[in-house]
């Protein structure tokens, strides 16, 4: 699937929730409603991630030049640090609101409320559709997919409140379905925040261990020592990794270099590596406990070597 196609899929999305949040901002006013107000928010960043994946989009296509070695991929993870900072500060907003009229309930247009979150729901139906139609094997793709698909829970929230304060007459439902759909906003604030902070902290990637890592590279053949191991993110999937690897006595340092990558490619999912491959001391053998101190002046990190698997 080309990627004018993506565009064209997640712009129709891009429409769709646009024009329904304006709406609903609307009638969340004319029927006083705290939780049509909250969902508008929380769709808010459902545009905001689409429009985030459109611009990754295009950002990623360019080459690197100038001092950004890396291109501007990291656009991306600024987009989403601010994405999730403004999702937590509306949910404190909508969490002071809602607990505000658990105590002092305003009159509720339940109707309006029931109305508008049946639409909310087909609209986040085909909103979802559109994005999987996408290439969905693109971070960006899925992460505007999982967001709109998460938004489904605070429509659905939203229905049973207008429904319940439609007969039932308990207007306190309404700033129940706020409080839920302030909760569905932290969770997602929070992943945002905490994503976009392991990738500006270069931490290792979630689920992908550096020692395991270091030890699968130790136990490569020829292999005497792995050191200065480092594995990062440049952007949302796209990990990096670089290493010092001694190689012992007889062995083939370029044959072992393109095991390792290799290796790296298959089981961890590392494409883009930079090893230094070099032969070790003589002092230096498999299952030897020397320190590297005598080849590299500053070694960062554990060491890695046969013995220690």
């Amino acid at each position: 699937m080309s990627a004018d196609a993506d565009r064209r899929y997640l712009t129709g999305a891009l429409v769709l929730i646009s024009a329904f949040m304006v709406g609903e901002v609307v009638v969340g006013l004319l029927a006083r409603s705290l939780a049509l107000i909250s969902d508008a928010g929380h769709m808010l960043t459902d545009a905001a991630s689409i429009v985030l994946a459109l611009v990754a989009m295009r950002l990623s296509a360019r080459p690197p030049q100038g001092g950004f070695t890396y291109g501007l991929k990291r656009a991306e993870i600024m987009s989403a640090l601010v994405n999730g900072i403004t999702l937590l500060l509306l949910a404190a907003y909508f969490v002071y609101e809602g607990i505000s009229r658990l105590f002092d309930p305003p009159e509720v247009a339940g109707g309006l409320v029931l109305v508008t979150g049946l639409v909310g729901i087909a609209i986040n139906l085909l909103a979802t559709w559109l994005i999987s139609k996408a290439n969905r094997s693109s971070l960006n793709v899925e992460g505007a997919y999982q967001h709109i698909l998460n938004d489904l829970f605070a429509f659905i929230a939203t229905t049973i409140a207008g429904a319940v304060v439609l007969f039932t007459g308990f207007a306190r439902a309404d700033a129940i379905a706020a409080l839920i759909v302030a909760a569905l906003m932290v969770k997602a604030g929070y992943d945002l925040v905490r994503g976009a902070g392991r990738v500006f902290m270069e931490a290792a990637p979630d689920g992908l261990n550096p020692a395991d890592v270091g030890a699968s590279m130790a136990a490569s053949p020829d292999v005497v020592e792995v050191h200065d191991l480092h594995i990062w993110e440049v952007t949302s999937a796209y990990p990096a990794l670089s290493a010092h690897v001694l190689v012992g006595e007889g062995g083939d340092c370029h044959a072992v270099r393109r095991a390792i990558e290799a290796m790296l490619r298959a089981e961890y999912g590392i494409d883009h590596t930079t090893l230094q491959v070099d032969h070790a001391p003589p002092e230096v053998t498999i299952g030897s406990a020397d320190a590297v101190d005598d080849h590299c002046a500053d070694p960062h990190g554990p060491v890695h070597r046969p013995s220690d698997d």
